[in-house]
């Protein structure tokens, strides 16, 4: 049984110091869970930006990782919505 490869796309950005942004939920973040959070996002944008400006070119800062032998026990995994998850969270938190 084969199975397709699992692909990840891998970027090494530096990390920029910003400044904390205002909360505008009622939820309570610390600034490190702040700078995390922007760090990764920040990180992903330049990935996709980085990602679509290299199109047919050979190589740049983004490539692709491939695993050669996916890991079998991950088959039936599914990708969580974060968005979806946290509005199921917040409406189950107000009825309560």
């Amino acid at each position: 049984m084969t199975s397709s490869p699992v692909s990840r796309v891998v970027y090494n950005g530096k990390r920029n110091s910003s400044p904390r942004s205002p909360s505008n939920s009622s939820e309570i973040f610390t600034p490190a869970h702040e700078e995390n959070v922007r760090f990764i996002y920040e990180a992903w944008q330049c990935v996709e930006r980085d990602l679509h400006s290299q199109k047919g070119s050979e190589r740049g800062l983004v490539e692709e990782y491939v695993e050669k032998m996916p890991n079998p026990s991950l088959k039936a995994f599914k990708p969580v919505d974060l968005s979806d998850l946290k509005r199921r969270n917040t409406q189950d938190a107000k009825k309560s």
